[in-house]
């Protein structure tokens, strides 16, 4: 990526799609070029969470609410050090942001971490396209990047694709740390981060338990040495099926029946330690408004996505593995989409989604209950032996 300060904030910019069609506005945030895969995101709320999201790592966001940056930039709301999207899409980025929390505006922030973006632009027409077309390779260009459409279809052609990327090790914590638990210790977790959000270890930390935050990297030995309750495995960026390192791990994990749980990435990782397969989404689920089913209660849930990858598991069975019998616990009532795995002859269960949806919907918050109940049952069965 390269880019300038946002000098000409009105200067044209154009958006390239790998297939050759054309977006023309105007640069919105730094001013350069950038590349990436383009996808849709459609939540109405919370662009300051899905632009520090690092499940975003290396992709270019189309934002599907029309106005965009009403209540500017704060302090408080990053789920990250920094923002992860390789580049912004909005339709009508607003003029003057208002909000008693907020420190500067949208467009500033997006200057300020240098990345590149683009406004004005017909994202209805966009989204319509990516929905019928898939998820692609995508560019952004602005000032003195611009050139020939010819050229910048040939530059954004030679990008590699998302399918067979490893990105987790890119955005994961580099040094292990500890957020405590809020009141009383209840738990230690060690949480494996492979691209984890801010408000995942602090909605842990809320019930009783004290996260160990690790890098993507962790062995086993470094996952025990912190004596855990129960292990969880993170959100992340990129192609499960790169992630050959953390599968090792969690198969480690379940091998010794700790209690397990897993988001997104993590759902992924306990899918193929469980010997099914993964697979790229046409354009995949991103927003804070997808319905999905926990198939163990009958309750549909509206829940917060953010995922290009999902595991294929037989959606009408229960499934034998070398861990036990396992089974879908959950599924997207848009597309049948596997949305979570919950072995049932151990302790170890998984979604595909956002349990700490900051911002979105709280109806999944009971799967940290879920851990926790887990992790209660098997202490309280190791006390019995």
């Amino acid at each position: 990526m390269t880019t300038s300060t946002r000098g000409a904030a009105k200067a044209p910019a154009v958006l390239v799609l790998e297939d050759g069609r054309i977006f023309r506005g105007r640069a919105y945030g730094a001013v350069g070029e950038t590349f990436g895969e383009a996808v849709f995101s459609t939540g109405m709320t919370g662009y300051q969470e899905t632009l520090t999201d690092p499940s975003y790592d290396r992709q270019i966001v189309v934002a599907t609410a029309p106005q965009i940056g009403n209540t500017g930039w704060n302090d408080e709301d990053d789920e990250s050090r920094r923002i992860w999207v390789s580049g912004y899409v909005v339709r009508d980025p607003a003029r003057v942001p208002s909000n008693w929390r907020s420190r500067r505006s949208l467009d500033d922030e997006l200057t300020a971490q240098g990345i590149v973006g683009i406004s004005g632009i017909d994202t209805r027409a966009l989204t319509r396209h990516l929905r019928e077309r898939g998820s692609m390779r995508a560019g952004v260009f602005s000032g003195e990047a611009l050139a020939p459409d010819a050229e910048l279809v040939e530059r954004v052609q030679a990008q590699p694709h998302m399918k067979g990327a490893s990105l987790y090790e890119e955005v994961a914590t580099k040094e292990a740390y500890v957020v405590p638990a809020v009141g009383e210790k209840k738990f230690t977790v060690a949480a494996i981060d492979l691209g984890i959000k801010g408000m995942t270890p602090q909605r842990m930390a809320e019930r009783g338990i004290e996260v160990h935050v690790l890098p993507a990297t962790a062995t086993a030995e470094d996952v025990y040495a912190v004596n855990p309750d129960g292990v969880f495995f993170s959100n992340g960026p990129g192609d499960p099926a790169t992630a050959d390192g953390p599968v090792a791990l969690m198969t480690a994990v379940l091998e010794r029946r700790t209690p397990l749980f897993g988001i997104c990435f993590g759902n992924q990782i306990l899918g193929r330690a469980l010997g099914f397969g993964t697979y790229k989404l046409k354009y995949g689920h991103r927003g804070i408004n997808q319905p999905v089913q926990d198939r163990t209660t009958g309750k549909v849930e509206v829940t917060a996505h953010n995922h290009g990858f999902a595991v294929d598991a037989p959606l009408d069975k229960v499934s034998d593995t070398k861990f036990g019998r396992a089974e879908v616990s959950h599924v997207c009532l848009n597309d049948n989409v596997v949305e979570g795995l919950q072995l049932l002859d151990q302790p170890a269960f998984s979604v595909q989604y956002h349990p700490e949806a900051a911002a979105g919907p709280h109806d999944a918050a009971y799967l940290f209950d879920r851990f926790t109940t887990l992790m209660s049952t098997a202490l309280m069965e190791g006390q019995r032996a």
